[in-house]
Parts: structure tokens; C-alpha cells; sequence
């Protein structure tokens, strides 16, 4: 019988596949939607960067179209909740970053096409 396959932690190891993929993730942001947009907020590009901890922590990093989005409380929430629902998250943390600002630069190809932005 083979040993499962751990990470090394200074905490002690931690089985890899109780731990969340990166497309498990992915995956769960995509499931929110700007109220405003019918786009997701993985493909608007409001999802800047996703950390998976050795022990289940994930830590998100966001923003918004615009600082002044009548969604700004909401949205938070709501990909809080979606990656929470994923198997193997313990915890998350949501922070909203401005800084680079979001562009359209920023969407997906898929996005682009559904809203007729060139360029």
C-alpha cells in the first residue's frame, strides 16, 4: 500500500490532496458576477491573486471596476463565500486592492468578445 502524497510544512505535513487547487478556485470566483456586467468577475479580471496556504488558508486578492462600484460591499462577500464552499479551504481572506487600477486590459478574451471591446 503507498504512502499518500504530502506537502513538508514546519508544521507538520499536510496532505496534498486534502488541499484546494488553484482551479478548484478559479472555478469557485467564476461562479460571482458583477451585478452590473453579465460577465464574471474572473473574466472582467477583478480576481488579481490567489494564495493557497499549507493548511487550507486562502488569501484573495481583488478589486473593482471602479472605486466607487454600488457592489463594493457585496462582491467581497460573495467570492468569500464562494471559495469557502470549496472541499478543503479552512479559512479566507478577501482583500481589495487598487493599486495597479483595473482596466479593460485586464478581461479575458471571452469577456472582450461578449461585451464588444477591441483593442
Amino acid at each position: 500500500m503507498s504512502e499518500p502524497v504530502t506537502n513538508w510544512t514546519p508544521d507538520g505535513e499536510v496532505p496534498v490532496a486534502l488541499l484546494p487547487s488553484e482551479h478548484q478556485l478559479i472555478e469557485a470566483c467564476a461562479t460571482v458576477f458583477d451585478p452590473e456586467i453579465p460577465i464574471n468577475i474572473y473574466e472582467l479580471g477583478l480576481i488579481y491573486a490567489i494564495e493557497i496556504g499549507s493548511n487550507g488558508a486562502v488569501e484573495i486578492e481583488m478589486t473593482l471596476t471602479a472605486p466607487s462600484c454600488p457592489s463594493a460591499q457585496e462582491l467581497p462577500e460573495q467570492v468569500q463565500s464562494a471559495i469557502l464552499s470549496v472541499s478543503g479551504v479552512k479559512s479566507c481572506n478577501v482583500s481589495m486592492v487598487w493599486d495597479p487600477p483595473w482596466t479593460t486590459d485586464r478581461m479575458s478574451e471571452h469577456a472582450r468578445l461578449h461585451l464588444n471591446i477591441f483593442g
